[in-house]
């Protein structure tokens, strides 16, 4: 059974060559680079629309207690005749009046500086959309690129894949379950061997137990590296 899940890993090898040849290719890269860009620039778009429109919120809420603000200093505007009618006394209205239009003041300021940051926004939002209308060419052209490169792979892709599939005949399906899981996870070569007591993929010692596990083709998974390891 050892024999034959090495001779599955060695057909596999030609795979992950292929796979490793196409994630190191410059039209792959390309391709990463702007389709990454293209994505965090769509989030970052909606990021700023949401902003934009809290702003805009806020800005309405701020307006109308503007206009209450200033509605409610109207009846400041006769206080000489209040106070002479009620005997009140002419202070307290011009305190009380003083108090709106500090009010106001800090309103209109408020008012000024979010109307600046809606601007703002508004600003980086058209810019950012302007930039992402002129690489959408560069990214099309960048996935055309690629999989150009990867239909040119295809052929080869598939007659490893039918080797893979002969060489699987007869393979344990939990053996081959366990090294299609770790191949998943990007481990490759999935069973190492025990080289002068240490793994020769990462070079972690087993305890001389597990050592002594490795007898008549048995095997024990590496603690560091999770590869299997054979002797």
């Amino acid at each position: 059974m050892l024999k034959a899940i090495l001779n599955y890993q060695e057909i596999d090898r030609k795979l992950y060559q292929l796979e490793r040849e196409l994630a190191g290719s410059a039209e792959r890269k390309k391709f990463a680079k702007l389709k990454k860009y293209m994505e965090t620039a769509s989030e970052k778009l909606d990021a700023l629309d949401a902003k934009a429109e809290a702003l805009k919120a806020e800005l309405t809420a701020l307006e109308e207690k503007y206009t209450v603000t200033e509605a409610a200093l109207v009846e400041f505007d006769h206080m000489e005749e209040l106070v002479a009618d009620g005997g009140a006394d002419l202070s307290f209205y011009k305190k009380k009046a003083m108090m709106h239009l500090d009010r106001m003041k800090k309103l209109k300021a408020d008012i000024a500086a979010l109307e600046d940051a809606v601007k703002a926004t508004d600003k980086e939002y058209r810019e950012l959309k302007a930039e992402v209308i002129s690489k959408q060419a560069e990214y099309k052209a960048a996935k055309e690129e690629y999989n150009t490169l990867k239909e040119s792979k295809e052929g080869e892709k598939t007659a490893i894949e039918v080797e893979l599939k002969k060489a699987a005949t007869g393979l344990d399906a939990d053996v081959l379950t366990v090294y299609k899981t770790k191949r998943k996870e990007k481990i490759f070569p999935v069973y190492s061997q025990l080289f002068s007591g240490r793994c020769s993929c990462c070079s972690m010692e087993p305890p001389l137990a597990a050592q002594n596990k490795l007898e008549g083709g048995a095997t024990i998974e590496c603690d560091n590296c999770h590869r299997i390891l054979y002797k």
